[in-house]
C-alpha cells in the first residue's frame, strides 16, 4: 500500500492548529559525503500526488516532487559532516542531522513523525515509525527532500573530485568507487570510520593510525 496521511489527519483532528512534521534522512550507507536529513510539514490542502518512499521513485520523479514540495510545504534541511560521522558514528550523526533539520523549519512542529525506531533529540514530541517513508506522506516528502538534496551535494563533489563516480553512485561502495579509492586514495570527504574504507586505506598504506 502507498503511504497515506492517516496519522497526520488523526493528529490534526485531536490538535487543531497544530503542525506535524515528517522527518527522514539520506546517506547512512555511502562511503563518502555527509548524511542529510529533512523535516517537512505538508499543507493538508495541497499535497502533491505521487509522494512515496524516495527509493521507489525515479530520479526524474523525485526531482519533480522536490520542486513541487518547495512551493507548497514547510521544509527544513540539516546535515552532519564526514568529520562528525567519523567522530560519533553514523547513527548518532543521522540523529544530529535530523535534529538540525527540525531546527531549520520556520516553526517548531507540534509533533515529529520520524522514520525508523530511534528518536532524535528535538524540541517537540516524537513518534517513530518503522518503514515510515512508505507509510506516512509527510515522511515520504522528507525522504524525497533529503535524497535530492544529498544527490545534488554528491554531484557537486564529483566535479571537485572526479574519478570516484559520485555523480552516479552517490558515494556508495560500487566497484568504480572501490577501484578509484585504491588508485587515487582518499579525499577529505571519505568516511574513514567506515570499515571498507578503513580496511582498504590501512591495507594500501594510505591511512596512518
Amino acid at each position: 500500500m502507498p503511504p497515506d496521511f492517516s496519522r497526520e489527519r488523526e493528529f490534526y483532528t485531536l490538535h487543531p492548529g497544530g503542525s506535524a512534521a515528517g522527518v527522514d534522512e539520506a546517506g547512512r550507507g555511502p562511503w563518502a559525503g555527509p548524511v542529510v536529513a529533512a523535516a517537512v510539514i505538508l499543507d493538508p490542502r495541497a499535497i502533491p500526488p505521487g509522494l512515496d518512499d524516495s527509493k521507489k521513485l525515479t530520479a526524474r520523479r523525485r526531482e519533480a516532487l522536490f520542486a513541487q514540495l518547495r512551493e507548497c510545504a514547510r521544509i527544513g534541511v540539516g546535515q552532519a559532516s564526514v568529520e562528525e560521522i567519523d567522530a560519533m558514528n553514523i547513527l548518532n550523526a543521522s540523529m544530529l542531522a535530523m535534529s538540525r533539520a527540525v531546527q531549520a523549519l520556520p516553526l517548531v512542529p507540534s509533533l515529529a513523525l520520524v522514520d525508523g525506531n530511534r528518536a532524535p533529540r528535538i524540541a517537540c514530541p516524537v513518534e517513530t515509525l518503522i518503514g515510515g517513508d512508505g507509510r506516512s506522506l509527510s515522511i515520504s516528502a522528507a525522504s524525497i527532500i533529503a535524497k535530492v538534496t544529498r544527490d545534488a551535494i554528491m554531484h557537486d563533489l564529483d566535479t571537485e573530485f572526479p574519478g570516484y563516480g559520485w555523480k552516479t553512485n552517490q558515494g556508495y561502495g560500487t566497484r568504480v568507487h572501490r577501484v578509484a579509492l585504491s588508485h587515487l586514495g582518499p579525499t577529505p570527504h571519505h568516511r574513514r570510520s567506515f570499515r571498507p574504507v578503513h580496511n582498504m586505506l590501512c591495507r594500501d598504506g594510505s591511512l596512518s593510525l
